[in-house]
């Protein structure tokens, strides 16, 4: 499946495929028949904290991006995730939609990155999750 991002601001398009809203608020201004939406994975979104730093002085793409990722791993976002993954593996196109208006940097591309396999997927996550995997140790002396 090809994956796009775009911001929830941009009419809908018939290309789109499924469509799936990754941010924790509404968009302001926008009904629900407006955004046109198949799914709303808000668990997805980074948290407020991580958001607020983002935005505030220091716009630290790298940092934000590893917050995120961590933040990613954790229960909450694990089935959201999954989900996410699993619709991304149907044939189609799947289009994950923002609000920011940075359309490079925010949290849709790092999951696009994610999806893509650009980056590797916080422990515990991703298509292959129910894998089991053992850590073996050699003896310490």
């Amino acid at each position: 499946m090809t994956v796009a991002v775009k911001r929830i601001y941009e009419p809908p398009a018939r290309d789109d495929g499924t469509r799936v809203l990754v941010d924790r608020l509404w968009p302001r201004g926008l009904s629900k028949n407006q955004a046109a939406i198949d799914y709303w994975f808000r668990d997805l979104a980074p948290s407020d904290a991580l958001r607020k730093w983002f935005h505030s002085e220091s716009r630290d793409w790298a940092g934000f991006r590893k917050q995120y990722l961590k933040e990613l791993a954790q229960s909450e976002a694990g089935t959201a995730l999954a989900e996410l993954y699993r619709l991304a593996g149907k044939r189609g196109r799947l289009t994950l939609l923002f609000a920011s208006k940075n359309e490079v940097q925010n949290n849709a591309t790092v999951l696009k990155d994610l999806l893509s396999g650009m980056r590797k997927p916080p422990t515990g996550t991703g298509p292959t999750a129910t894998r089991v995997r053992e850590a073996r140790r050699s003896p310490r002396k």
